[in-house]
């Protein structure tokens, strides 16, 4: 199972996209909402449809629970409070939790791991693919003892992730009623560190995780792909079916929760989104890269 790992407005959505088009994966998009947006309010599937009228996922459903009905929505909520939480992590991060830790963890972790098993076994693919993106979730899934867990940490220049979340984006799952979040510089930039910061834990709990820039993504999505799948030592081929080197043509999959992009199908030319060089507010960039500054060096940015 490849967990991909990240802050909002990284680029983890067109990753999950791109590796929906190699042979032998399943893309599931962000699992871990999916009990609320999927299960409770029944927004759009990826592939268009509603969660209850999606075939993929009814028949995930069916074979993971038997119906989204039987699954106690609550009792998940309890759970994802008590380990998949960030101010939860000192406890689920641990080589060594307590008990009652590892308890609640599987007992998280078992709800994912079924879901996963449904969908390899509906797309009879062999790579399950979950962006649900953030440290405490992956945390709470390295607690399970029968998941072959790896960790796709994907990363973007902090100044470009603050220029996306001042966007105004629709949310097409709503209906176009709803946009999805605005945040300032200084909000954006504190996720941004806490999310790519936090993801090191989880090598502390002994998972894999290997990194990747958006930039390198865009610039040359096959080489960037075929290289971290072989770091992963992920099942062979990692083949990336491109019409050349810098387009690629998306069809539809089963994304649940996540960005816009994810309704994206057709021909797709891949660029970098550098609006922001130009168009970003200059005293907000002066305080994105002052407070991401460290980081920035670090990932190769400065």
């Amino acid at each position: 199972m490849l967990y991909i790992g990240g802050s909002g407005r990284s680029g983890s959505t067109l990753l999950e996209s791109l590796l929906g088009e190699m042979p032998g994966v399943v893309v599931l998009g962000e699992v871990a909402h999916l009990w609320e947006r999927g299960v409770r309010l029944d927004e759009l599937c990826a592939c268009g449809e509603h969660f209850s009228a999606c075939p993929f996922w009814s028949e995930v459903g069916e074979l993971a629970f038997g119906g989204w009905s039987r699954v106690d929505l609550e009792r998940v909520a309890f759970l994802k409070d008590a380990v998949d939480r960030q101010r939860r992590m000192l406890r689920t991060a641990r080589r060594r939790p307590a008990p009652e830790v590892h308890v609640l963890a599987q007992e998280y972790a078992d709800l994912f791991v079924d879901i996963y098993r449904a969908a390899r076994e509906t797309s009879g693919a062999r790579v399950v693919i979950d962006s649900s993106k953030v440290a405490p979730t992956a945390l709470a899934l390295s607690h399970h003892d029968e998941l072959d867990l790896r960790i796709l940490h994907i990363v973007r220049d902090s100044r470009g992730v603050a220029f996306s979340w001042s966007k105004q984006v629709a949310r097409p799952e709503t209906g176009g009623t709803e946009d999805m979040p605005r945040l300032t510089g200084r909000q954006s930039t504190q996720l941004w560190l806490s999310h790519n910061l936090a993801l090191s834990a989880v090598t502390h709990r002994g998972v894999p995780i290997a990194r990747i820039r958006y930039e390198d993504l865009v610039r040359d999505a096959a080489g960037t792909i075929d290289d971290v799948w072989r770091r992963l030592d992920l099942p062979p081929p990692a083949v990336l079916p491109m019409i050349d080197d810098h387009t690629v043509e998306l069809h539809p999959t089963h994304s649940v929760a996540g960005n816009p992009m994810r309704f994206r199908t057709g021909t797709t030319r891949l660029q970098p989104d550098t609006e922001w060089r130009e168009a970003m507010d200059a005293r907000e960039r002066r305080i994105v890269t002052a407070m991401s500054l460290p980081l920035l060096k670090f990932y190769g940015y400065v």
